[in-house]
């Protein structure tokens, strides 16, 4: 078991590049290619078209923090969330919630996303290199000398 806790840093490593590459290929036509038609995608959902606009932010630029490491519990967070109204907005869920193939794929990235949300970025991280949170996902408490 100690050479699994050993590995925790790469394991993050590993869950923040798979994430945020599917986030950013997932996000870049939302913002750069066939805006139009996802704008009419999410007006059909009942939501605002804007809202296209947004989903494409969170996802290009949220992936890009994940693979980067930086600011990845907010990245995180934003994902989840995302991902959460996708699952309810689409009615992949309520349609029916025994239909766990409809909404599998949505409802694994959630999960995932909230780990990093939680967990944090690891030690292979820019968070770790600039706001030194280790991947026990807390900020490291300073080291003042004791008083004899």
């Amino acid at each position: 078991m100690q050479n699994l806790e050993r590995l925790k840093p790469l394991s993050l490593l590993l869950l923040r590049f798979a994430l945020g590459v599917i986030f950013i290929y997932h996000g870049y036509p939302k913002l750069f290619g066939h805006t139009h038609e996802f704008v009419q995608q999410f007006e059909g959902l009942g939501l605002p078209g804007y809202f296209a606009y947004f989903s494409g932010v969170i996802e290009f630029f949220g992936g890009c923090m994940l693979v980067a490491g930086l600011f990845t519990r907010v990245a995180g967070l934003a994902i989840a969330a995302e991902m959460a109204v996708g699952i309810w907005k689409a009615g992949h869920f309520m349609a029916d919630p025994f239909a766990i193939h409809n909404y599998e794929t949505p409802m694994a990235l959630c999960a995932a996303a909230f780990v990093l949300a939680t967990a944090g970025a690891g030690l292979i991280s820019l968070d770790h290199a600039l706001f030194h949170e280790g991947a026990s996902g807390g900020a490291r408490p300073s080291r003042k000398p004791k008083k004899a």
